[in-house]
């Protein structure tokens, strides 16, 4: 009976952990367009694509998209984070954070996040709160501690909201 009964629960772990391990993609994960209620750990593919759960690792492709990333992000097109990011974007075209906190670096021709501790360098640069640096053309935010370096530099509830070159808020 013993031996019966431990059966039947190691079993039963089994059948639980093969269903939480099916969540989690390792250590190469290929995305076509899809979107999938996954955790990629190691590098993802997005061949055009790709859309998922959590990322750690590196990001490669055109248009990556996630709702947790860590890691750096390479894609062509579009890096877009739902929530919190604690990594680097890398793009040609637009790096979006959501929601959450980014801690980390956005480089690309247009740059975006909510909450930002961390570098942003590209054309333009916007946040709601920002606690470190911009580099760009067009640098805005709506709090910061912190300096912007372009040519149009935006703190909207500092003393000095406007100024060409530098701008910085404490």
């Amino acid at each position: 009976m013993k031996k019966m009964m431990f059966g039947l629960v190691l079993a039963g772990l089994v059948v639980f952990g093969a269903s939480a391990a099916e969540k989690v993609r390792w250590p190469v994960w290929f995305s076509f367009n899809d979107s999938s209620d996954i955790d990629v750990v190691g590098l993802r593919l997005n061949l055009f694509s790709g859309q998922c759960e959590q990322v750690t690792g590196m990001d490669l492709g055109f248009i990556g998209r996630s709702q947790y990333y860590n890691g750096i992000q390479i894609n062509l097109l579009r890096n877009d984070v739902k929530d919190t990011l604690q990594g680097w974007q890398i793009s040609l075209g637009y790096n979006s954070t959501g929601d959450g906190e980014m801690f980390g670096l956005q480089t690309g021709l247009w740059n975006e996040a909510k909450t930002i501790s961390g570098l942003q360098v590209g054309l333009v640069n916007l946040a709601d709160y920002s606690k470190g640096l911009q580099v760009g053309i067009i640098n805005r935010v709506e709090g910061m501690s912190g300096y912007q370096v372009g040519l149009i530099n935006i703190i909207r509830d500092s003393r000095v909201p406007f100024m060409p070159l530098i701008n910085f808020s404490m």
